[in-house]
C-alpha cells in the first residue's frame, strides 16, 4: 500500500476499536503510541548504523550499559531499553500486558537527555495517564493496547522511501479526528488546505534566506509550522538551517505539536517549543538558570497562526506591553487583535507573517477600530484573504487571512475575496490546489483581477474610516441581469450586452462579424447553426491549432519524466517542475484559465504520487505485481478479512482489460447487454395478452422474473395444450419459457466469463512487457493529464456558443410577438366556442364570454 492508503486503512480500524471513546480522546492514544513507535524505530535504526547486531542489541541495550545510555543520549536526546522497544512489545505476543507500557513510559521519562527536556519532557503524560480508560481492569486495558499497537505496527519504517510516511499518517489520522470532533476540532487543526496557503505566501517572501526561524504562538498540532518548513525548505539547499518555536496553551495540545515535529525528521536542536499561556506569558528567551543573563526576546523571520476566535482575555495591566504599546488594546471580550500585535511585535523588520481571525477584526468598531486604524497608518498589512465560509471544522463562520509586515515599501492594501473558489467535501468546503494557487499568485504578485481582488490605497481607506470590509472594495457578486425595453419591443440583441462578451470578440477579431448582423447598437444571429459557426471561424481555428501546438509535446514529456525516471525523480520537485511548465505554456493565452489545468493535472498527481511511492519502495517490478483483493465479514464479534479475487498493486483491472483484453470485455459486455434487453422483452409479452389471459395467468405475471416461471410456465402450457390446444397464450408462454432459458444461461455465462477474466488479467500484468507496462502507465497518468487539459478550448467554445444561444433567444419573442400569440389564440377559442351546443342559458354565458375574447 502506498502512504494514502495505509492512512485511511489505518484509520478505519482505529475507528472501529475505539467503541464508545470520544474521537478527542481516542487521538490522545493512537497518536502516542505511533509517535513511541517513531522514537523506538529510529533508535534502532541509529544501533544499526553503530554496527550493533540483532543479538547486541537484546544483550547490551539496557540501563546497565551506561556508554549506550550516554551515547544515545547524546545522539537522540533519549534512550529507550531493549526490553522496552515497540517491536519488543509486539515480539512477546501472549506475555504482553498494559504494564509493559506503563514501565516503558516511566523509563522513557527518566532517561531524557537533560539537552531535550523541552522537546521530549512530558510528552507521553496523556498517554500514560489516560491508559486506565481503555478498560476497567488491567486485562480489558491489555486487550485495548495490543490490538492498537498491533495495528500501528502495520506502518513501516525500514527507510527504503524517501517520504515520511509516519509523519503523513500521523497528520492524516489528526485530520480524521478533528473531521469526527465537531467544536473541539478547531482547537487543535488547521485544515491543510489553509495551512498550505499561508506557508507558501510566507515562504515566498522568505525564498534566498541562509537561515530562517519561524514561529506559531497558537500551534495546535504544529502542521501550520511543519507546512511552512516543507514550503520553504524547496527554496533551501540544507532544511536543517530553518528552527521552529512553537507555544501552545493546552498540554495535551502541546504535546501533538512536539511530537508532529520530531516525527517529520526536524532535528530536536531546531525545535524549541513551549507549553503556557501566549497572551499572558510572552516569549522572551532565556535560560532557566540565568534568567536575567540571558534574557532576549524572540524575534523571528516569520510567525503564522489560527488562534481561538473571538475570547475573552485580560488586558489589565497590559498598557505598558511592548507588544501592545504602540497600537492599543483589544477589548476583553474579543482577543483576536491580541494574538494578531503579539505576533507582530516577534517579527524581525524584515519578516511577514499570516494569521487566520473572523471577519468581525475588518470592520468593528471601538478598541479595535482604533487598533486597525494604527495598523494601517503604521503600513503592517499587506493583504486581506476571504476564505469561503465552512472551511474550518467545528465553525461555519466566513473567516480571513491577514498578511502583515513590520516594514513595506507599498502602502496600499491588497484584497482578495477566494470566498467563491472551494469545492464541497462532506460537511465543510474545501480550498482547491487551483484556488491555494490562484490566491498565491495573487498575493506574491499584488495582481488585480476584476471581482477578486483589488489593490487599495490608504487615502480610499480613510476615506472609509478604516473600514477593510471586503466588500466594501471587491465586488465578487454575480451581476444582476438586466433588460433592454427596446430589444424587448422589437428584436435584436443590444450591442451593451455583446460587449460583456469582449474578451471572445478581442481574442477572435472576425467572430463576431461571422456571428451577426448588427446596426451598431442592436445585433441578431445570421449564423444558421452558432456553434458551428463559431467553430469554422478562421480565428478560432487558429487559437485552437496555436494551443494544440503548445501542447503537442506535453504527454511526450509527461512520459519521460514520470515513466522513464520513475524509480529515482523526487515526487515534490518534479511536481513543481511541471506545474511551472504547464503554467508557462499559458504565457499568451488570455481565453483558457490556467487554473483550471492546473488542477486538472494536480489532481491526477495525487494518485501518481502514490503509484511512484510504490515504485521507488519496490522497482518498477511492482507494475506487474498482483494482490488479493481482501473484503471484510463479520465472523462472531470479529470483522476478519476474507480474498475476493485480485487487484493490481498499481495497475487497475479495468484499465489492463480495456486496453489488452478488449475481446473478452466486449464478449461479456454483450451478455451483460442482452441481459438488460430480456425484462423489456417480458414486459412486451405481457403487454400482448388480453385481460383474460392476463387473469389465468396473474400469479406467473407478478413472478416474472422469478423461478416461478420455471417451475410452472411449463405445467400451464402442459395443461393448456390438453384444455384448448389452440390458445394463443400457449405461444407467448412458451416465449416467457425460453427468455427464462436464456436468461439464466446468460447470468451462469457472465459469471464463469467475469471469473476467468479476472483470472487472465491477473497473469496478463503478471507477464506484462516493458513496452505494454509503459503503455499502460501512460493511459493511467498521462492520458487524464493530457485529455483533459487538451479538451479546456472546446469548453470555451461551448461556453460562447452558449452565451450567444441565450443572448439570442432572449430577445427573440418581442412584446409585439407575444401580443399577435395571444390574439390568434383568442381568435382560435373564440370560433371554437361559437360551435359549442348546449341550453339557452349556456349558449347566452358562451356569447358573453366570446365578447370579452373579441
Amino acid at each position: 500500500m502506498n502512504k494514502q492508503q495505509l492512512a485511511a486503512k489505518i484509520w478505519e480500524s482505529a475507528n472501529r476499536m475505539r467503541s464508545k471513546i470520544e474521537a478527542n480522546e481516542y487521538k490522545d492514544y493512537i497518536l502516542g503510541f505511533i509517535f513511541y513507535k517513531y522514537l523506538s524505530d529510529q533508535e534502532h535504526r541509529w544501533l544499526k548504523r553503530q554496527d550493533y547486531s540483532e543479538d547486541d542489541i537484546k544483550q547490551y541495550v539496557n540501563e546497565d550499559d551506561a556508554e549506550t545510555v550516554s551515547n544515545a543520549q547524546q545522539s537522540l536526546g533519549y534512550f529507550i531499553a531493549y526490553k522496552d522497544m515497540f517491536s519488543t512489545w509486539i515480539g512477546v505476543g501472549s506475555d504482553f500486558t498494559v504494564d509493559n507500557v506503563r514501565t516503558a513510559l516511566s523509563s522513557f521519562a527518566r532517561l531524557i537527555s537533560p539537552s531535550h527536556k523541552k522537546v521530549f519532557e512530558g510528552i507521553f503524560n496523556t498517554l500514560e495517564t489516560g491508559l486506565s480508560k481503555l478498560g476497567s481492569d488491567t486485562k480489558t486495558q491489555t486487550k485495548a493496547v495490543s490490538d492498537l499497537i498491533h495495528l500501528i505496527d502495520e506502518i513501516p519504517m525500514d527507510g527504503k522511501s524517501d517520504y515520511d510516511v509516519l509523519g503523513f499518517i500521523y497528520e492524516y489520522l489528526i485530520s480524521q479526528f478533528a473531521a469526527n470532533a465537531g467544536k473541539k476540532a478547531g482547537e487543535f487543526y488547521t485544515p491543510h488546505e489553509v495551512s498550505v496557503l499561508m506557508s507558501e505566501i510566507i515562504a515566498y517572501h522568505l525564498n534566498g534566506r541562509d537561515e530562517i526561524k519561524i514561529y506559531d504562538p497558537t500551534s495546535g498540532s504544529g502542521s501550520l509550522l511543519i507546512n511552512i518548513g516543507h514550503a520553504i525548505a524547496k527554496y533551501m539547499d540544507d532544511p536543517n538551517r530553518i528552527r521552529y518555536y512553537a507555544q501552545e496553551l493546552k498540554a495535551n495540545t502541546y504535546n501533538l505539536t512536539r511530537m508532529n515535529l520530531v516525527m517529520r525528521g526536524i532535528l530536536p536542536d531546531n525545535i524549541v517549543t513551549r507549553n503556557g499561556d501566549t497572551l499572558e506569558e510572552d516569549w522572551p528567551y532565556f535560560d532557566d538558570s540565568d534568567p536575567t543573563g540571558t534574557y532576549e526576546p524572540l524575534y523571528v523571520d516569520a510567525v503564522v497562526s489560527n488562534p481561538p476566535y473571538s475570547q475573552r482575555w485580560d488586558p489589565t495591566e497590559k498598557e505598558n506591553d511592548l507588544r501592545y504599546s504602540r497600537y492599543g488594546l483589544a477589548p476583553k471580550s474579543k482577543a483576536d487583535y491580541a494574538f494578531l500585535l503579539h505576533d507582530l511585535y516577534h517579527l524581525k523588520p524584515d519578516g511577514i507573517m499570516t494569521i487566520v481571525l473572523p471577519h468581525g477584526v475588518l470592520f468593528r468598531g471601538g478598541e479595535e477600530g482604533e487598533i486597525r486604524k494604527n495598523l494601517i497608518e503604521q503600513n503592517n498589512i499587506d493583504a486581506i484573504i476571504g476564505l469561503p465560509a465552512n472551511i474550518f471544522f467545528g465553525t461555519g463562520i466566513p473567516t480571513i487571512i491577514i498578511v502583515l509586515r513590520q516594514k513595506r515599501e507599498n502602502t496600499d492594501v491588497l484584497i482578495v475575496d477566494a470566498s467563491k473558489g472551494f469545492t464541497k467535501e462532506g460537511k465543510n468546503n474545501k480550498l482547491r490546489a487551483c484556488d491555494i494557487r490562484k490566491i498565491t499568485d495573487t498575493v506574491t504578485k499584488r495582481l488585480e483581477i476584476p471581482k477578486y481582488s483589488k489593490r487599495v490605497s490608504r487615502d480610499e481607506i480613510r476615506a472609509n474610516n478604516y473600514n477593510l470590509n471586503i466588500p466594501r472594495y471587491v465586488d465578487s457578486s454575480e451581476s444582476a441581469e438586466s433588460w433592454d425595453i427596446y430589444a424587448s419591443m422589437f428584436g435584436g440583441i443590444p450591442e451593451t450586452e455583446l460587449a460583456s462578451l469582449d474578451k471572445y470578440w478581442k481574442a477572435f477579431p472576425t467572430l463576431k462579424d461571422d456571428l451577426f448582423e448588427t446596426d451598431g447598437k442592436y445585433a441578431k444571429v445570421q449564423a444558421a447553426d452558432v456553434k458551428t459557426a463559431i467553430k469554422d471561424n478562421a480565428d478560432v481555428l487558429e487559437f485552437m491549432s496555436a494551443y494544440r501546438g503548445r501542447f503537442a509535446d506535453f504527454g511526450e514529456k509527461l512520459s519521460s519524466e514520470l515513466i522513464d525516471n520513475a524509480e529515482t525523480l523526487s515526487i515534490v520537485k518534479t511536481e513543481d517542475e511541471i506545474t511551472t511548465d504547464i503554467f508557462s505554456r499559458f504565457d499568451d493565452d488570455s481565453l483558457v484559465d490556467k487554473y483550471v489545468a492546473y488542477e486538472i493535472f494536480n489532481s491526477a498527481y495525487t494518485d501518481i504520487s502514490g503509484d511512484l511511492e510504490l515504485i521507488q519502495a519496490e522497482g518498477m517490478a511492482s507494475v506487474k505485481v498482483v494482490d488479493p483483493l481482501m473484503d471484510e465479514k463479520k465472523k462472531g464479534d470479529k470483522i476478519i478479512e476474507v480474498q475476493n479475487g485480485w487487484k493490481g498493486h498499481i495497475l487497475p483491472f479495468d484499465l489492463v482489460q480495456r486496453q489488452l483484453l478488449s475481446d473478452n470485455l466486449s464478449a461479456i459486455d454483450a451478455k451483460k447487454d442482452r441481459l438488460s434487453e430480456i425484462p423489456s422483452e417480458y414486459d412486451t409479452i405481457i403487454e400482448s395478452l388480453s385481460e383474460d389471459d392476463k387473469e389465468t395467468i396473474s400469479d406467473a405475471l407478478n413472478d416474472m422474473n422469478d423461478e416461478f416461471v420455471t417451475k410452472n410456465i411449463p405445467a400451464m402450457i402442459k395443461t393448456l395444450k390438453a384444455d384448448d390446444p389452440s390458445s394463443p397464450l400457449i405461444a407467448e408462454l412458451q416465449k416467457a419459457e425460453k427468455l427464462n432459458k436464456e436468461e439464466k444461461s446468460l447470468k451462469s455465462e457472465v459469471k464463469k466469463d467475469s471469473e476467468a477474466l479476472v483470472l487472465k488479467t491477473k497473469e496478463t500484468i503478471e507477464n506484462l512487457t516493458d513496452t505494454d507496462a509503459k503503455m499502460l502507465l501512460e493511459k493511467k497518468w498521462i492520458a487524464p493529464i493530457v485529455d483533459g487539459i487538451m479538451a479546456l478550448p472546446d469548453a470555451i467554445i461551448d461556453a460562447l456558443a452558449k452565451k450567444v444561444t441565450e443572448l439570442s433567444s432572449k430577445y427573440s419573442d418581442t412584446y409585439q410577438d407575444i401580443e399577435n400569440e395571444i390574439h390568434d389564440t383568442e381568435k382560435s377559442l373564440s370560433e371554437m366556442m361559437s360551435e359549442l351546443t348546449g341550453s339557452l342559458e349556456d349558449i347566452e354565458g358562451i356569447e358573453e364570454f366570446r365578447k370579452m375574447l373579441e
